[in-house]
C-alpha cells in the first residue's frame, strides 16, 4: 500500500473521531474499518498505531484501539506551546539563515502557493508542515525542531482540520509571506511574532475549530 493510501486511510478515520461519528470510549474494529475502507488489516491497523501516538486512540490490552476523548482546554493548552516553539524556531531561523534553508523555505511556500490558489485544504496542509518544517530545520537547533516535530504532530488533527474554516486558508498563506519577508530579512523579533500570531490565531478560533470538525 502507498504511503498516500497509508495517509488517507489515517486521515479518514481521524475525521471520523473528530466529527464523533466514532464516539469517545468506542472500539474501534480492524476488521470493521478494513472492510468499511476496503483495504486489508494490516494497513488498518497501522494508522490505529499512529492514531494512538497522538492521543486520539489508546491500544489496551484485549480490547484494542478505543477512542480517547481529547479535552478541549488541553488542545488549547497544546496550541498555546506550540506558539511560544515556533515563535523561538523562526526567531532564530531568521538569525542563523543560511542558502540551503532559504532554498527550502522558498521551495515549500511555493508548494503552499499552489495547493492554497487551488483551493484544496489537505493539499495545503501537508504543504504547509512541509514549510514548518523547514522553518524548524532553519533554526538550526536539533532540540527545538525535536519538539516542535513532536508537537505538531499531536496538533496535525486540528491543524489541519482548521484550514476547512472559511477563508482560513487564504489567510494562512498570507500569514506565510509576511513570516518569509521577516525571515528572509533578518527580522528575529518580526519572525517570533508573526509566527507566534499564525499559530495562536488556531487556538483563538478553537470555537470555530470545534464547529467546523461538527459540522462534517
Amino acid at each position: 500500500m502507498s504511503e498516500n493510501v497509508g495517509r488517507w486511510l489515517r486521515d479518514e478515520i481521524e475525521n471520523s473521531i473528530l466529527s464523533n461519528e466514532f464516539a469517545p470510549g468506542e472500539r474501534l474494529d480492524e476488521m470493521v474499518l478494513a472492510t468499511r475502507f476496503g483495504v486489508s488489516r494490516t494497513p488498518v491497523r497501522e494508522a490505529l498505531m499512529q492514531l494512538n501516538a497522538i492521543g486520539l486512540v489508546e491500544i489496551r490490552p484485549r480490547r484494542g484501539a478505543v477512542v480517547i476523548d481529547p479535552a478541549p482546554h488541553r488542545i488549547f493548552e497544546m496550541f498555546e506551546v506550540m506558539a511560544e516553539l515556533e515563535g523561538l524556531a523562526g526567531s532564530l531561523a531568521a538569525r542563523r539563515l543560511d542558502d540551503e534553508s532559504r532554498a527550502a523555505i522558498t521551495a515549500a511556500h511555493r508548494r503552499c502557493e499552489l495547493s492554497a490558489g487551488a483551493g484544496d485544504s489537505d493539499a495545503y496542509y501537508y504543504d504547509n508542515e512541509e514549510f514548518h518544517k523547514a522553518i524548524y530545520a532553519a533554526s538550526r537547533s536539533e532540540f527545538l525542531e525535536e519538539q516542535c516535530l513532536q508537537l505538531h504532530r499531536r496538533l496535525r488533527p486540528y491543524r489541519r482540520l482548521q484550514l476547512r474554516v472559511r477563508n482560513r486558508l487564504s489567510t494562512s498563506f498570507s500569514e506565510h509571506c509576511t513570516i518569509v519577508d521577516a525571515i528572509f530579512s533578518g527580522n528575529c523579533e518580526e519572525a517570533r511574532r508573526l509566527l507566534r500570531a499564525h499559530v495562536g490565531i488556531q487556538g483563538e478560533r478553537f470555537s470555530d475549530l470545534v464547529a467546523s470538525m461538527t459540522a462534517r
